[in-house]
């Protein structure tokens, strides 16, 4: 998912979207630890993409802080 999309979400959302996304990466580790993982790259995918919707959440809430 893009930042452009991402920017479109409201912050509520973008929670929903990091709590799976941490979900998702606590599951892929556990698929590495036990050897099941095909694919390691995925957990560099779900942690830049948690660091994504992170990114836009601090954006909306430092512009939510400067309108106060």
């Amino acid at each position: 998912m893009s930042a452009i999309e991402l920017r479109e979400k409201t912050p509520d959302q973008l929670r929903e979207e990091l709590a799976e996304l941490k979900k998702a990466q606590f599951n892929l580790r556990f698929q590495q630890a036990t050897g099941q993982l095909e694919n390691s790259a995925q957990i560099r995918v779900a942690r830049r993409q948690a660091a994504r919707v992170l990114t836009v959440l601090n954006e909306k809430a430092a512009a939510a802080a400067a309108s106060e």
